[in-house]
């Protein structure tokens, strides 16, 4: 049965907060609020406008949603709460999408948040059958067990046998960590932006061979978000047309029974990841090759070896051979991560896939200026989450047009903000604010000191 033809769904406005470490320093409240407020003024829309809410997070109680949603407004609207572990924030705006293009709703807010632990990633519910616990027995299974943090030996092991099947060099991780932490640079919301050398790399402590600390992401807390529409909605705000990026192919995909074929690749879920890659390419009618620019789920540097692979980006077994030639970086066949990745610009759990959506979307506009791959038609997102799912996105300009670099100051006049989000990590004013919180139902009491904690941190 062929698919049905989906309604067009565009990402209208985004917006995140910079990713900080995990000190408990800032409430998931705040980190929501301030990155819903950024993508409401990106979107020039009021909260009375959306229809939908979708809030995404791993850690945290249930209905922190409507904690967050509710300092925007209490307009009664259905608010959906989504966990689906390091893939939550793209299941988020899939969920959004499906609703968009079913026509439930015509616009629809998707605020990722995470406030975590220092640390690599722990469990909580330890008086019952944990998710991933099948995954962990058949690694144990097939190459044993160590002391190292459980994510760092699945995806340290994978890295490993594609070693061992294709011929990778330990160095091959590394040159994937080094050029993420270099893109990270120019990115202003990275928690990490120092450039390091190979030698540095590769000489940082041992996590799991092959993979040394810098090739891990870090923990990370913060928050992204993202307003879609529908076509009418967009085309109630002609005006607006030049920002709109339409997503023109996703896929959400989980575990094939391959997972547990004893292969350490596999475990990673290397078959969802090239399904969902073929499915979003083809729904968009775009060739893998005709991808400029992409942002790949690096939670360490051997994941990004084997989804080069299983997205179709390299030759299969020669994704080390695109990293030798420099092809996943500026002057090469595409640039992968421009915004540092989740190795240096950090993992906050439930924003990281809206953060990436965030990304591609400056790149489409033209407004990442400082890191912009010029002519870019088509951007590819992939964000994994283990136990499992996997979502991949190709987005398109609304307009059909390449991106080219718009400079800052217009982009500035043009939103209202003052200056360019892409570029400069900012807050807002408290008139800005007033401008989308609803007009017909806010509540101070749900907004308490919030806007005041966010505006005191800029």
């Amino acid at each position: 049965m062929a698919p049905k033809q989906k309604a067009p769904c565009y990402v209208l406005g985004v917006g995140m907060t910079k990713f900080i470490k995990p000190r408990g320093k800032v409430d998931y409240t705040e980190l929501g609020f301030e990155a819903g407020v950024k993508a409401m003024l990106d979107a020039q829309i009021n909260y009375d406008d959306i229809e939908t809410g979708i809030a995404c997070y791993c850690y945290g109680d249930s209905t922190c949603g409507q904690r967050v949603f509710y300092q925007f407004g209490m307009t009664q609207i259905p608010i959906y709460n989504v966990n689906n572990n390091c893939s939550t924030g793209s299941t988020g705006l899939h969920l959004a999408r499906t609703m968009i293009a079913g026509g439930m709703a015509d616009a629809v807010l998707v605020v990722g948040f995470e406030k975590m632990f220092p640390g690599s990633l722990q469990s909580f519910f330890n008086d019952r059958a944990n998710p991933t616990g099948t995954t962990a027995e058949m690694m144990k299974a097939t190459r044993g067990i160590t002391n190292a943090p459980g994510a760092a030996q699945m995806f340290g092991n994978a890295g490993r046998e594609y070693m061992e099947r294709f011929g990778a060099k330990a160095e091959d991780f590394g040159e994937i960590a080094r050029v993420n932490h270099e893109h990270s640079k120019r990115n202003p919301y990275s928690q990490f932006q120092q450039d390091y050398t190979l030698e540095e790399i590769m000489k940082s402590p041992m996590i799991h061979e092959p993979l040394t600390k810098l090739q891990c992401c870090p923990t990370s807390d913060g928050g992204a978000a993202a307003v879609l529409v529908s076509q009418d909605f967009l085309d109630a705000r002609p005006h607006l047309k030049e920002q709109a990026v339409l997503i023109a192919g996703q896929q959400l995909s989980t575990d094939a029974a391959s997972l547990f074929s004893r292969s350490s690749i596999d475990l990673m879920g290397y078959e969802m990841n090239k399904t969902a890659s073929r499915a979003a390419l083809k729904e968009a009618g775009v060739k893998i090759e005709d991808v400029k620019v992409c942002e790949l789920h690096d939670c360490f540097s051997a994941n990004e070896m084997i989804v080069i692979d299983a997205l179709g980006l390299s030759e299969h077994g020669k994704a080390h051979e695109m990293v030798r030639k420099g092809d996943i970086t500026y002057g090469g066949k595409m640039v992968i991560n421009p915004s540092g990745g989740l190795i240096s610009k950090g993992h906050p759990l439930g924003a990281s896939g809206i953060a990436q959506c965030a990304e591609l979307v400056w790149h489409l506009r033209g407004w990442a200026n400082n890191r912009l791959v010029e002519g870019t038609t088509a951007a590819l997102q992939h964000n994994l989450g283990l136990g499992g799912a996997v979502v991949v996105t190709v987005y398109k300009r609304a307009d059909g047009k390449k991106c080219a670099p718009v400079s800052s100051e217009d982009i500035g006049k043009h939103n209202g903000l003052g200056y360019n989000p892409a570029v400069e990590a900012k807050g807002f004013t408290k008139s800005q604010v007033d401008r989308v919180r609803s007009k017909r139902a806010r509540s101070e009491w749900a907004l308490q000191d919030t806007a005041q904690k966010v505006e005191a941190r800029f």
